[in-house]
Protein backbone atom coordinates (compact mmCIF):
# COMPACT_ATOMS: atom_id res chain seq x y z
CA UNK A 1 0.00 0.00 0.00
CA UNK A 2 1.25 3.50 -0.80
CA UNK A 3 1.84 6.20 1.78
CA UNK A 4 -1.00 8.69 2.38
CA UNK A 5 -0.61 12.05 0.66
CA UNK A 6 -2.83 13.88 3.13
CA UNK A 7 -3.46 13.87 6.85
CA UNK A 8 -6.56 14.61 8.87
CA UNK A 9 -6.36 17.66 11.12
CA UNK A 10 -5.93 15.34 14.11
CA UNK A 11 -3.13 13.40 12.39
CA UNK A 12 -1.35 16.64 11.46
CA UNK A 13 -1.62 17.78 15.07
CA UNK A 14 -0.09 14.53 16.31
CA UNK A 15 2.72 14.83 13.77
CA UNK A 16 3.40 18.38 14.96
CA UNK A 17 3.12 17.36 18.61
CA UNK A 18 0.28 19.75 19.40
CA UNK A 19 -3.17 19.29 20.87
CA UNK A 20 -6.29 18.74 18.77
CA UNK A 21 -7.44 22.26 19.68
CA UNK A 22 -4.19 23.83 18.47
CA UNK A 23 -4.33 21.79 15.26
CA UNK A 24 -7.80 23.17 14.52
CA UNK A 25 -6.55 26.71 15.25
CA UNK A 26 -3.68 26.19 12.80
CA UNK A 27 -5.99 25.31 9.89
CA UNK A 28 -7.45 28.82 10.10
CA UNK A 29 -4.05 30.47 9.53
CA UNK A 30 -3.59 31.86 6.02
CA UNK A 31 -0.11 30.34 5.73
CA UNK A 32 -1.04 26.85 6.95
CA UNK A 33 -1.54 24.32 4.11
CA UNK A 34 -5.02 22.84 3.86
CA UNK A 35 -7.06 21.11 1.20
CA UNK A 36 -10.82 21.35 1.49
CA UNK A 37 -12.92 18.66 -0.12
CA UNK A 38 -16.53 19.39 0.60
CA UNK A 39 -16.75 19.86 4.36
CA UNK A 40 -13.61 17.83 5.01
CA UNK A 41 -10.31 19.56 5.76
CA UNK A 42 -7.13 17.68 4.91
CA UNK A 43 -3.50 18.67 5.33
CA UNK A 44 -1.18 17.77 2.42
CA UNK A 45 1.81 16.02 3.96
CA UNK A 46 4.53 17.52 1.73
CA UNK A 47 3.18 21.04 2.14
CA UNK A 48 3.01 20.54 5.92
CA UNK A 49 6.68 19.56 5.95
CA UNK A 50 7.56 22.63 3.83
CA UNK A 51 5.52 24.84 6.20
CA UNK A 52 7.40 23.41 9.17
CA UNK A 53 10.71 24.15 7.43
CA UNK A 54 9.64 27.74 6.72
CA UNK A 55 8.48 28.25 10.30
CA UNK A 56 11.73 26.78 11.66
CA UNK A 57 13.83 29.02 9.39
CA UNK A 58 11.76 32.04 10.41
CA UNK A 59 12.22 31.29 14.09
CA UNK A 60 15.94 30.65 13.64
CA UNK A 61 16.26 33.99 11.88
CA UNK A 62 14.55 35.74 14.77
CA UNK A 63 16.79 33.98 17.29
CA UNK A 64 19.93 35.07 15.43
CA UNK A 65 18.77 38.68 15.25
CA UNK A 66 18.12 38.87 18.97
CA UNK A 67 21.20 39.17 21.07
Amino acid sequence: MTEKLTLSVEEAGKLLGVSRQVAYQLIHRADFPTLRIGRRVLVPKKQLEAWMDRMTNTMEGIDHDVG
